[in-house]
């Protein structure tokens, strides 16, 4: 099923055409750190280090929107170098703890999605809501160095 993916003749030309294969690449990349980054600036604001001043929600607000927009295309972008090489990635046990770690990471940052509007209407944030905060913004971290080591250790990408 995968090495038929990789045949796919958009498939072919992608992986053979090194520009439009590295634009993939640097468009996977960008949005994914402008995904994260957003979430980052969320947790570290209801953890209470960054941008203070800010109203959580409101920040929340502004800031979602862009953040699921950034993972949307780098799930596409992801989708697209991984289709030119989805026989080898596939099967590999090291991809599916990237992975795993991306859905867990995703889990958190929804969870801090939807929790800002009630945390915010407690005198303080809760502290419990700030270790939430903490969790996926180590999640996401420990993530991102899984992400960028594993074509390394697997000898693949």
């Amino acid at each position: 099923m995968w090495e038929a993916l990789e045949q796919a003749a958009w498939v072919k030309t992608l992986s053979t055409t090194g520009w439009l294969y590295a634009s993939v690449s640097i468009v996977h990349y960008v949005t994914m750190f402008w995904f994260i980054g957003s979430i980052a600036i969320v947790d570290l604001r209801v953890i209470g280090i960054a941008a203070k001043e800010r109203n959580v929600v409101e920040l929340g607000q502004q800031l979602f929107p862009w953040a699921w927009m950034g993972f949307t295309l780098s799930v596409i972008a992801g989708f697209l170098e991984f289709a030119t090489a989805a026989g080898d990635w596939a099967p590999d046990p090291v991809f599916h703890v990237k992975l795993a770690l991306i859905m867990l990471s995703v889990i958190f940052t929804i969870i801090v999605q939807t929790s800002v509007k009630k945390w915010a209407q407690a005198p303080e944030i809760p502290t419990g809501a700030k270790i939430v905060a903490l969790i996926s913004l180590l999640l996401w971290i420990v993530t991102i160095v899984a992400a960028s080591e594993i074509p390394a250790l697997e000898g693949l990408g």
